[in-house]
C-alpha cells in the first residue's frame, strides 16, 4: 500500500472559457469538479497506474462531504479526518485560446488542536503496512509550521521511506528531518536555498538533510541529486496544455517507483512521462494513459556519478 497526506484537501473546480480577459464577463464552456489537494491528485495517479493507494488528511463541511462523496468513486481509499471547518475549494480557469491557467485557491479550514492529534493517531496507524508515503501541499490554518517535519520523523521510525513535497518554512523544517526524497520545482527551491542556478540549489538543498532532491524545472524536465550522482531526465519535446497537476503527477511516477525499489533512472523516466502526459490531460489528478506510455520510452535521463 502507498500512503498520500493532504493535509489540506481541496474540491477542485476547473472552468474553461474562449478566452480569459480582465475586467470582463466570460462564459464558462465546461465545468469539472474533481477531489483534489497535491496528495489526492497524486494518490490518484498512483491508483490509475494500479496500486493500492490509501489517502489521509482532514476534509470537512458540506464541501468535504461532496470531495469525499467524488473519491468513493475512485479506487483510492479514504482515510481521511473530520474537521469542523469546511473543505477550501480552489478554481482553475483554463483559457482555451492560449492554453494558459488562471489558478486561484481558498485557504482552508482551521485545524483544532484535537483534530490534528486524531490525524496523527490515525496516520501512525496506516504507517503500519505502508511501502512508501508522501506528504504534499500547503498547511491549513491551525496547523503548526513543524507539522511535516513531525510526520518525517514518524515515518522514519516506522522504517517507511518518506517523499516531501511542500514549500516555504514547511519544506525548509521539513528537509531538516531527512526525509528520502523532496521535490521542490524551481522557483521553491530558490526560495530554499537563495540560489537560482538548480544545479548548486539541488546540491545545496540534498546538504540540509534530505537523502535525494529532485527538482521539477518545467518544460526541461527533472534534475535530481541522489546518492548515487547527479542526474537529468528531459522529456523527447516540449508539450502544451493544462499544466495544473503536472508536480503531482511527477510525484506519483517518483514515489511508485521508490515503493518498488526501481533504480533512479526508472523513477525520474517514469515521472518525466507521468508529468508530460497530465499536461495532455484537461484535469489535475489524471493522465493521458496512451501518450505516457509513448513518451516513457522517450525520456532521455543522464548520469554524472559522484
Amino acid at each position: 500500500m502507498i500512503l498520500t497526506v493532504t493535509l489540506n484537501t481541496a474540491l477542485d473546480l476547473t472552468y474553461r472559457v474562449p478566452a480569459l480577459t480582465p475586467h470582463a464577463s466570460h462564459r464558462v464552456t465546461q465545468v469539472i469538479e474533481r477531489p483534489g489537494g497535491k496528495g489526492l491528485n497524486v494518490a490518484r495517479v498512483l491508483a490509475a497506474l494500479g496500486h493500492r493507494t490509501v489517502a489521509t488528511g482532514f476534509a470537512g463541511g458540506p464541501t468535504g462531504a461532496d470531495l469525499r462523496a467524488r473519491l468513493a468513486a475512485t479506487p483510492v481509499l479514504d482515510e481521511l479526518v473530520e474537521t469542523g471547518g469546511p473543505t477550501r475549494r480552489t478554481v482553475a480557469v483554463v483559457d482555451a485560446a492560449s492554453g494558459d491557467t488562471t489558478q486561484l485557491n481558498e485557504p482552508g479550514p482551521t485545524v483544532t488542536p484535537a483534530e490534528w492529534a486524531a490525524f496523527r493517531t490515525r496516520f501512525t496507524a496506516l504507517l503500519d503496512g505502508a511501502a512508501a508515503v508522501a506528504l504534499c501541499g500547503s498547511l491549513p490554518p491551525g496547523v503548526h509550521v513543524g507539522a511535516y517535519a513531525e510526520l518525517v520523523r514518524l515515518a522514519r521510525t516506522a522504517g517507511v521511506p518518506v517523499l516531501l513535497d511542500t514549500s516555504g518554512e514547511p519544506l525548509r523544517r521539513g528537509i531538516a528531518a531527512r526525509p528520502d526524497l523532496v521535490k521542490p520545482n524551481a522557483d521553491e527551491l530558490a526560495q530554499l536555498t537563495g540560489s537560482r542556478d538548480p544545479l548548486r540549489a539541488t546540491h545545496e538543498a540534498r546538504g540540509r538533510g534530505a537523502r535525494a532532491v529532485v527538482a521539477s524545472l518545467g518544460p526541461e524536465g527533472l534534475l535530481a541529486a541522489t546518492p548515487e550522482g547527479l542526474w537529468r531526465a528531459v522529456p523527447p519535446a516540449v508539450v502544451k496544455g493544462n499544466p495544473t497537476g503536472a508536480g503531482d503527477s511527477a510525484v506519483a511516477g517518483l514515489l511508485s517507483a521508490l515503493a518498488e525499489g526501481a533504480p533512479w533512472p526508472e523513477r525520474l523516466r517514469r515521472a518525466v512521462a507521468l508529468s508530460a502526459a497530465t499536461v495532455l490531460s484537461p484535469v489535475a489528478g489524471e493522465f493521458d494513459a496512451p501518450a505516457y506510455t509513448e513518451l516513457l520510452a522517450r525520456v532521455t535521463v543522464t548520469n554524472e556519478p559522484v
